[in-house]
């Protein structure tokens, strides 16, 4: 899953389109929230998401880290921080009363730097891709839905 995850958000969109930085942290948050889509659906569909999945994702993570240089004690204090993040994301992205998919404005400021005010076509374009994502997702059976998610084209 850590594979398909890295692979969407290395996505060209999010970097030459809307203009991201393509640094370690941008791409951990736009993996963050196609986990957090995968989490949503998952639970809407009436499952648990697998704990498996999950520790194998914070797993990867913690090895990408050390193989960055990073120390215990830097990785350890990081790793609670993106789990914490993860979460945070998690929290700001939800379904409506309407069971439509939607992005609270605020995460984006917060951790893609794209503002309402700012980017306005950038974050139409933005929420649009994982929208579309979401719907994309949704059609997929439980059974293949992480392994299929990285068919989704924009």
């Amino acid at each position: 899953m850590y594979n398909i995850l890295l692979s969407l958000s290395r996505n060209i969109f999010f970097y030459k389109k809307i203009g991201l930085p393509d640094t370690f942290e941008t791409r951990i948050y736009l993996m963050f929230i196609h986990f957090s889509i995968l989490m949503i659906i998952t639970k809407k569909k009436g499952s648990k998401f697998s704990q498996k999945s999950y520790d194998e994702l914070f797993h990867n993570i913690e090895c990408n880290l050390r193989e960055l240089g990073f120390g215990d004690v830097t990785v350890n204090k990081k790793m609670k921080e993106l789990n914490k993040i993860l979460y945070d994301i998690l929290l700001k992205l939800d379904l409506n009363l309407n069971n439509k998919f939607s992005i609270n404005p605020d995460l984006l400021k917060k951790y893609l730097n794209l503002s309402k005010s700012e980017k306005n076509e950038k974050l139409t374009q933005f929420t649009t891709y994982f929208y579309k994502f979401f719907n994309f997702c949704f059609e997929l059976s439980l059974k293949n839905m992480i392994k299929d998610a990285n068919k989704f084209i924009h």
